[in-house]
């Protein structure tokens, strides 16, 4: 599993093309991300992504979907 813990709030997701997801609001479990409904991106909800979708992580979240995909695959939180 990739190293969640290097995962921090603020901290900008981007998708497998350099595009911007989202920004992190905190980890849900060690399963999902939870992004902030503050970003552009979330239109004012927060959404879930699957950690599963984490590439690798460095000063920001890369995930191995384009922003396209995630966009399109991204659970709306309730």
């Amino acid at each position: 599993m990739m190293q969640l813990d290097k995962i921090q709030e603020h901290m900008e997701v981007l998708g497998s093309d350099g595009e911007h997801v989202g920004t992190v609001d905190h980890l849900d479990g060690q399963t999902a991300i939870k992004l902030t409904k503050t970003d552009p991106a979330a239109k004012g909800k927060h959404h879930l992504i699957p950690a599963a979708w984490v590439d690798h992580i460095d000063r920001h979240v890369h995930l191995n979907k384009s922003a396209a995909e995630a966009f399109s695959q991204w659970k709306e939180a309730a």
